[in-house]
């Protein structure tokens, strides 16, 4: 289930929607600073992959660190789904994450996403993304750091490799930033806001960027049966102000055993009656393009 990426070219910009055929009408109704990587140029449309995208594929998970498989499930599948993997809602964990970007999500078109996200029980994480890029184009001395990762995403409609730079705080600093009495640049390591400041577009520091969020979400882990499926799956539910909402099943597997884990991972899910189909919503554009346009209404309505 190897996919398309969300960019088009070697210039990142916002993930692709899905391509749709248009219906009939009937009637009318230590601290380093990093290289600057390079940006990779990834398929964008959603059908079936060329020689030269399967090629590329492999090179992208060569040089990853980790492969995780997605699936987005559509809002009239969700209750089925749930119910045929056999997962119980109750002991899902409820999150919130913040992203920060300018008012017109210059940070997105670069390609950049940061983000800060609350945990239950106190504790909270933090990231800073760059997609797409080129693994080999990776400063060596970032990976060997146990807390940056080269990852390729992989869906129906869409593949992309990312590099992250993570790091850990508690759940009072993510509120303390997000309330102001905290900078923004405080919540991340030196190593993250260096891998900020050489990929984000110039002129464009922490300290301009507003808050996006927060989203609530609930996440849950599921082993299915070792015959029906040797690894564990997780579920992701990303709810927003509007009532919409975005189901993301997943799994993870090393780069080496990609291609069985997707292999096994799509036969699981049909399995299971679950359908994979080319709707494929990506949580973190949507939380932006959401809060991005809360922006906007509030700022016409002031």
């Amino acid at each position: 289930m190897v996919t398309k990426p969300f960019t088009k070219a070697a210039k990142p910009t916002p993930s692709a929607k899905p391509v749709t055929t248009a219906k009939p009408v009937a009637a009318p109704k230590k601290t380093v600073t990093p290289r600057k990587a390079t940006k990779a140029a990834q398929p964008a449309l959603a059908k079936p992959l060329t020689r030269e995208e399967i090629v590329e594929v492999f090179k992208l998970i060569k040089g990853a660190t980790s492969v995780e498989l997605k699936l987005s499930v559509p809002l009239t599948d969700q209750r089925a789904t749930i119910k045929a993997i056999g997962l119980d809602p109750v002991e899902a964990q409820p999150r919130q994450a913040f992203f920060f970007d300018t008012p017109d999500l210059a940070l997105n078109r670069a390609g950049v996403v940061v983000r800060a996200r609350r945990i239950q029980g106190g504790d909270a994480d933090t990231v800073v993304k760059l997609r797409p890029v080129d693994p080999s184009t990776i400063d060596p001395d970032l990976r060997r750091s146990a807390a940056f990762k080269i990852e390729v995403d992989a869906m129906p409609g869409g593949f992309v490799c990312s590099a992250s730079f993570k790091g850990v705080c508690t759940g009072q600093e993510v509120l303390d930033v997000t309330s102001g009495a905290m900078p923004l640049r405080k919540l991340f390591s030196k190593e993250q806001r260096a891998f900020y400041d050489a990929h984000a577009p110039a002129g464009i520091t922490m300290d301009k960027l507003v808050i996006l969020g927060p989203t609530f979400l609930l996440k849950a882990k599921h082993q299915p049966k070792a015959k029906d499926f040797d690894r564990p799956i997780t579920l992701e539910m990303w709810l927003y102000p509007d009532g919409s909402r975005v189901m993301e099943v997943s799994t993870k597997s090393l780069p080496k055993e990609a291609f069985q884990v997707a292999a096994d991972f799509k036969s699981y899910l049909a399995g299971n009656g679950i359908v994979l189909g080319a709707d494929q919503s990506a949580k973190t554009r949507t939380s932006l393009e959401f809060f991005s346009a809360r922006l906007k209404e509030e700022g016409l309505a002031g």
